[in-house]
């Protein structure tokens, strides 16, 4: 629940964010990019700059300290802030005024003052420095050196006490105006420098992701032009060998696959129609004179009883074949996320089960065959419809009395073979690159029954199944189709 709550307050700046365009993303991006790192270098500098400051403040303030600390009894009886140095040895002289010349006590700092060891006051610059309980300690002899802010008028001075030589503390004090007001210029030069830079780098973030993104927007609007026409012939013009070029192929790879599979979609249903019109028109033909029969008793003697049987009949022959061509019809046009999972299948016993079913629809011949045991991966209903047709076709053309030996054997250490030879009158050189075609039927073929489709069938579920399948001649006459499988190794 707590982190659910804390997750609430995020889904609006979620939302919104995911409601921008890539180009207002990809800007927003570089010019957050670009405050993070001007504001990281600001504050650096900002830092640095105080660090320097404040160094610089307490090495005044000692140097100034320690100098009156070690004459302190010269410095009682001095005049004010801009008097010269008391008589007696001079303490050496810091960098900056020229030897000789007199020194002045600004160099030690604007305010000064010697404590006795009691704490009261024994000497002073131009005006009296606050005795804190600081002071009076390292006064006492209690602290080596205290440095704190103080209060002077209306001003705030860094106050540093050390202590004399001899007993006694000297304080020394530098007004923080001057540095603070130095600090409060920097800071202000500072954001304006940000506001500055990061200003440019959103009018620069809009111009790269304008131009990072142009090929993008070229690319979409080829994109939807294709939507608009529906014209999949005509390719998206790509050049370069970035990502854009790449994602560019990539959909002219996919508009490819996407005309031929709607080619195909259309000579099926081409074919289909084809196909189907021929039962169709028989079926109602012979119905409409049924029903003419019916409707008209007395022209019954015109159909005699056996005409009529034959008609039936023929009905009946024509019903199964329009049955079977839409199931293959929805065989083939099945897509492969329908199917069911693949699993290791007996190879043998679907051979062995599709033997069997094709032994009660022509038993007028003999099936002999060779089987090893061989495990693929696979659909075990789709595989036995697969070995089924290429039996039937076998079993149709093969004359009376005639043989159908099939041989299952492993082909190799991880694919298998499986081939079915007849004794018909074969397949013509001709038609042999198309048998596998949907809707093929050889010239020879076309007086018998059948959709042309059975061996579409077996060559889509081979291919499925990681596959081949292929017609050789049978000497002296017949056809060997060979089927071959990839294969699981055996336990």
């Amino acid at each position: 629940m707590t982190a659910r709550r804390r997750r609430q307050p995020l889904a609006p700046l979620a939302g919104w964010w995911h409601r921008r365009t890539l180009h207002a993303r990809l800007s927003l991006l570089v010019t957050g990019a670009v405050a993070v790192a001007v504001l990281t270098l600001a504050g650096l500098a900002w830092a640095a700059v105080t660090e320097i400051q404040e160094q610089r403040l307490r090495a005044d303030l000692s140097a100034d300290a320690q100098a009156i600390a070690a004459r302190p009894d010269q410095w009682r009886g001095a005049p004010g802030q801009f008097g010269p140095w008391p008589a007696g040895p001079r303490p050496p002289e810091p960098p900056g005024p020229r030897a000789g010349q007199p020194h002045r006590m600004r160099d030690l700092g604007p305010r000064w003052q010697i404590l006795g060891t009691d704490a009261t006051v024994v000497g002073t610059s131009t005006g009296p420095l606050p005795v804190t309980p600081g002071a009076r300690r390292v006064a006492a002899g209690g602290h080596r050196a205290v440095q704190e802010q103080v209060i002077v008028g209306d001003d705030t001075y860094v106050m540093l006490t050390v202590p004399a030589a001899g007993g006694g503390a000297v304080q020394v004090a530098i007004d923080h105006g001057p540095e603070e007001r130095t600090r409060v210029a920097f800071g202000l030069l500072l954001a304006v420098g940000c506001v500055a830079v990061i200003a440019g780098a959103a009018v620069a973030g809009r111009a790269v992701a304008r131009t990072g993104l142009l090929p993008v927007q070229r690319l979409t609007e080829a994109v939807e032009d294709v939507a608009v026409t529906m014209d999949l012939t005509r390719p998206i013009a790509v050049s370069g060998v970035d990502e854009i070029a790449r994602l560019g192929r990539s959909v002219n790879t996919m508009l490819a696959a996407i005309d031929t599979a709607r080619r195909a979609q259309r000579t099926l249903v081409e074919d289909a129609g084809h196909e189907l019109r021929t039962p169709l028109t028989s079926i109602r033909t012979n119905i409409e004179l049924l029903l003419a029969v019916e409707r008209q008793p007395d022209l019954a003697h015109r159909l005699p009883p056996e005409e009529r049987a034959k008609l039936l009949s023929d009905l009946d022959a024509q019903v199964r074949e329009l049955a079977t061509l839409t199931t293959e019809l929805v065989e083939l046009s099945r897509e492969e996320t329908t199917r069911e999972a693949t699993e290791p299948v007996g190879l043998t016993d679907v051979v062995a089960a599709a033997i069997g079913r094709v032994r009660t629809r022509a038993p007028g011949l003999e099936f002999t065959t060779e089987l090893v045991p061989v495990t693929v991966q696979g659909r075990a209903g789709e595989l036995e419809r697969m070995v089924l047709n290429v039996l039937d076709n076998a079993a149709k053309w093969s004359p009376p009395g005639a043989a159908v030996h099939t041989v299952l054997r492993a082909d190799g250490p991880d694919s298998c073979e499986l081939t079915i030879t007849d004794n018909g009158p074969g397949i013509d050189e001709a038609d042999r690159p198309h048998v596998f075609d949907r809707f093929y039927r050889a010239t020879a073929a076309r007086a018998m029954p059948g959709s042309g489709l059975g061996l579409a069938i077996v060559a889509q579920t081979a291919t499925q199944h990681g596959g081949t399948v292929t017609t050789l001649a049978h000497e002296p006459h017949g056809t060997t189709v060979v089927i071959r499988l990839p294969r699981l190794p055996e336990a």
